[in-house]
């Protein structure tokens, strides 16, 4: 059978190849133009990036290893009692490619256990924060206090560094960071919101439902958790926090100080951080608008008008990339529908018709590129239902699945060998220079 470990190594040792063929037979190859748009707005669209863990199209969403969410959750071994796979499961997925077995499963959700106890003097650095700190400050610094326990930092001070066997260092601590940040996230949480009062882990639970237990979930939030988790994991490797970890960790940074800075990028209000703002401007909406009444599509369709002429945005409506309903929200939004109590919920059903309503009057008007929903337009209900009401913790959440993406793409990364990222800076004289004469003049 092979362990997780042994089957990810046989793959990099096939991949290496592929990549030493590219650069020597077909290295100036061009794959693509720059515009001054470009330039200018972000790098957007530019193919610069490389990563085989997701695919983001803007039609039909991301694909994790080649399968769409609906695909991904259908190959996947689910929990035991649960229409939902194991997070687990799912990072052997990620890693591999490979759909694994019962048996493969079992293996990696016992070595997931042995790795999440977290040391005590990360409890006591965030202990030692601000209770009011942000609990975002709170994830990173305790990923920044797990550093002096880096294995890659180890293995490259120890003078004994080898470019080709370092990715394995990689693994050791990204599996631990996988591992241990739930374990971190609860504990914040536990601390921010419920006066410190711990609650220890339960080592009969799979990641997604020890995470529910921690915090004090119900056994449904078991499933909201395992879900959560998978669908956050990653988005190709352009968004911020990928784009971070990457960066950082092209500097031969290791993974802890690459996730660190990862998570700060992510509590960005343009990135992980919209879900807070996305729900806090629907609970007003809500009261505004729809107090003690059902929406129609009628009130709906003023309501959002009103919000647009007063030149506001509707929040988790338009995407970077995306040109179609962001299928993470369809798939929160059927965990929604077939949940008995969360299809009924007042706010949700304000978010439905939102739904229904929003992406006609934002088309009709123009407004987006995108009319249409992303994740962060329906994640948020399903916290607030099941009595996650701390805003301020939704992107702690988000890090936590995230981490799944970031620490399997640098791992691949590392077994791969690429380079420092440094890309090409340029002037505004110089731009200005290029448009009058029509582009640059390559040599």
């Amino acid at each position: 059978m092979g362990t997780l470990k042994e089957i990810l190594a046989q793959k990099i040792q096939e991949h290496r190849p592929r990549i030493t063929k590219l650069v020597k037979e077909s290295g100036k190859v061009i794959i693509d133009q720059v515009t001054i748009d470009q330039c200018i707005g972000g790098a957007r669209d530019i193919r610069s990036l490389i990563t085989d863990i997701s695919y983001l199209d803007p039609q039909e969403g991301i694909r994790f290893r080649g399968k769409n969410i609906p695909e991904t959750f259908e190959a996947l071994p689910k929990a035991a009692g649960s229409g939902y796979p194991t997070v687990e499961s799912f990072w052997f997925f990620l890693l591999t490619g490979d759909v694994p077995t019962d048996a493969q499963v079992a293996d990696t959700v016992a070595e997931w256990k042995t790795r999440q106890v977290v040391p005590q003097y990360v409890f006591d650095s965030l202990r030692a924060l601000p209770r009011d700190s942000h609990p975002m400050v709170m994830l990173s610094v305790a990923m920044l206090a797990l550093q002096k326990d880096s294995k890659f930092a180890g293995f490259y001070n120890s003078g004994k560094f080898n470019k080709m066997t370092a990715w394995e260092y990689v693994y050791e601590d990204a599996c631990d960071i996988v591992a241990r940040i739930p374990i971190i996230a609860a504990f914040i949480y536990n601390l921010k919101y419920r006066d410190d009062k711990q609650i220890d882990i339960d080592p009969t639970l799979d990641m997604g439902a020890n995470f529910a237990h921690m915090i004090g979930q119900c056994e449904e939030y078991k499933d909201v958790a395992r879900m959560y988790f998978i669908l956050h994991s990653d988005h190709e490797s352009g968004n911020v926090s990928a784009h971070t970890t990457h960066l950082v960790h092209s500097a031969l940074s290791d993974p802890y100080y690459s996730y660190s800075a990862g998570l700060n990028g992510l509590a960005g209000p343009l990135h992980g951080l919209a879900n807070q703002e996305v729900l806090d401007w629907t609970l007003k909406f809500q009261e505004k608008y729809c107090k003690g009444i059902d929406p129609t599509p009628e009130l709906i369709e003023a309501a959002l008008l009103d919000t647009l002429n007063a030149g506001q945005v509707i929040p988790g409506y338009g995407h970077a990339v995306l040109r179609k309903t962001d299928p993470r929200y369809i798939s929160q939004r059927e965990f929604c529908l077939k949940t008995p109590g969360l299809k009924d919920d007042a706010l949700f059903k304000v978010v439905s018709m939102i739904f229904e309503v929003a992406p006609v009057v934002l088309e009709r008007l123009g407004k987006v590129k995108n009319p249409w929903p992303n994740v962060d337009g329906q994640s948020g209900v399903i916290q607030m239902y099941y009595g996650l009401t701390e805003f301020d913790f939704y992107t702690v959440l988000f890090g936590v699945g995230r981490a799944l993406g970031c620490m399997a793409n640098i791992t691949w990364d590392r077994g791969l060998g690429y380079a420092i990222e440094r890309p090409k800076s340029v002037t505004t004289a110089m731009l200005e220079k290029w448009a009058a004469d029509g582009g640059r003049q390559l040599s």
